[in-house]
């Protein structure tokens, strides 16, 4: 479903800003974007610099999105596991993750920028949550605690146009309203008054948890037309707000690297009470029916884990099972709140005291084994994980080290070469002809191995994520410019073979007209003596 609500409201920013540039606007972002073109159209307007697109094939699609991630690091936008092939292929997740680094960046950090830069702060949520909070506080029906649950029923996002423009709207009025009537009312002042897009749908943020990214996105075109004043006040008021689960596991790092760890609240204020009413008052048959559906989806993942092929030892093999290994440990992140929502219900159903003492048995027996199993599956998981990284690197690393070995020995080819007299025969100059073109068909065959190190998968952690990254962007770097020097020298000198070959055919042209001139004159001039 998130996946649903990004697609929609991505497509909307990435038209927003089309509209701009005076730019076709896109349809399907899966489809559309694939060729690179798109995106560089929209690189385009927001780095402000010409970009030159290639054709329509797929060689000229991974031209297009290469010379994309090219400009993105440039920009300094963060991008992980992320290659070419991904977006030309219309890989889904990652396509949206990219599209959201590109927000991210331009959207969020770039509008963000001065004002952290002043409060000494580097976490840009932390900030906009601060700024939020800091315009509705005199209004006691909200209180935003995040970025997904605080925004469901529409008052946070009517409190903040509300607070900068009061004359507007009547805000008894609105509070009267249903949710999905606020929310379409705040997009409808905020499009009129601020001339901002209507980027989100009300009923995609009328639902119990609503889509982190989307909220944000949409928050930070707020921010970036109102009042930016944010007090340290504000940010320390952040910094001591209670955490709880149903707020954490949707934080924008989240990972599946942790058991759930439910707990029950007491200090829920009425309008947080209302919003999780539905996870709150539920009967032990509610409680079965939703017991039944995570632990159909728990013996499916088990199954699927079961299922993949043991860890291979081709590169581009392990690539693949890296990346399809990386979908299920998504697919097992998206599932960690519906275990935790579970074992959260059976507390409470504990907690009533209502229940007979087979009941409570029963279902303190279901959680432990549902907790047990979960657990079983994510440590499975993250052991395989751990597994085909290790795989990976280590062959990518032969790969280096291979590329590595082969430069020297063409450097020194290259060296020998160079050292050779010029051609003084024309059998001397085949033969440097000769060797040149095995030179060339050498270069071409490495190209492939060449190519597959343009894709390669790095996995940073909290532990060697800068260092490693570093010297993994040395290395590549070091081995960039000697096969970039390799290819330039082999292309000179070819055109200079070609240039001999020219001036060898001029010579050899000019001694047949010579011969034949010379032999026709003998011929002419020669008298036999006479008698």
């Amino acid at each position: 479903e998130h996946d649903a609500v990004q697609k929609k409201t991505f497509t909307k920013w990435i038209n927003a800003q089309f509209s701009k540039t005076g730019k076709s606007p896109i349809k399907d972002m899966f489809s559309d974007l694939k060729d690179g073109r798109k995106l560089l159209d929209l690189l385009e307007g927001l780095t402000g610099n010409v970009l030159v697109k290639r054709g329509f094939t797929r060689v000229h699609a991974l031209n297009n999105v290469n010379k994309v991630l090219q400009v993105l690091h440039q920009n300094n936008v963060d991008l992980v596991n992320i290659g070419g092939t991904d977006i030309v292929d219309g890989n889904h997740k990652l396509t949206l993750g990219l599209i959201w680094s590109i927000i991210l960046h331009w959207q969020v950090k770039d509008i963000m920028k001065d004002i952290m830069s002043n409060l000494q702060q580097t976490n840009s949520e932390k900030i906009l949550l601060s700024w939020v909070r800091q315009c509705t506080t005199s209004y006691p029906e909200v209180n935003v605690l995040n970025f997904t649950t605080s925004w469901a029923d529409g008052l946070a996002v009517n409190g903040i146009l509300h607070h900068f423009r009061p004359d507007v709207f009547n805000w008894q009025q609105v509070v009267k309203l249903s949710p999905v009537e606020r929310l379409d009312h705040a997009f409808t002042v905020a499009k009129d008054q601020l001339a901002i897009e209507r980027l989100l749908d009300p009923e995609d943020v009328a639902v119990q948890l609503p889509d982190k990214k989307s909220i944000i996105m949409y928050v930070t075109s707020l921010f970036a037309v109102l009042p930016k004043e944010v007090s340290m006040e504000a940010i320390r008021e952040v910094e001591t707000l209670p955490r709880r689960y149903k707020v954490e596991s949707e934080d924008t790092g989240s990972e599946a690297g942790s058991s759930p760890r439910p707990e029950t609240p007491s200090n829920l204020t009425e309008t947080e009470r209302e919003m999780e009413g539905s996870l709150l008052e539920v009967d032990l048959d509610s409680y079965q029916t939703t017991l039944e559906e995570v632990l159909t989806w728990l013996l499916s993942a088990e199954d699927a884990l079961q299922i993949q092929d043991d860890v291979s030892d081709d590169v581009e093999e392990v690539k693949e099972q890296f990346h399809t290994h990386e979908a299920f440990m998504m697919e097992l992140t998206a599932h960690q709140s519906s275990v935790g929502n579970v074992l959260q219900v059976g507390n409470q159903l504990i907690a009533r005291s209502n229940l007979t003492e087979e009941e409570e048995a029963e279902i303190q027996e279901q959680m432990t084994l549902l907790n047990a199993r979960w657990e079983c599956l994510r440590v499975a998981s993250m052991d395989r994980q751990a597994s085909l990284h290790e795989v990976l690197m280590d062959l990518q690393q032969k790969q280096l080290q291979q590329l590595s070995d082969w430069l020297t020995q063409t450097e020194e080819r290259i060296i020998n070469i160079e050292t050779e007299p010029a051609a003084k025969d024309l059998e001397l100059y085949k033969e440097q002809i000769e060797n040149h073109k095995e030179l060339q068909n050498d270069l071409e065959a490495e190209q492939v191995k060449v190519n597959s190190l343009t894709h390669m998968v790095v996995v940073v952690d909290e532990n060697s994520g800068e260092s490693a990254t570093a010297a993994l962007e040395e290395q590549l770097q070091s081995l960039g410019e000697r096969w970039a020097a390799v290819c330039r020298w082999t292309e000179e000198r070819w055109h200079k073979l070609q240039d001999v070959f020219v001036v060898w055919q001029q010579l050899l042209s000019d001694q047949v007209e010579l011969w034949a001139y010379s032999s026709t004159i003998s011929f002419k001039s020669y008298v036999p003596p006479s008698k």
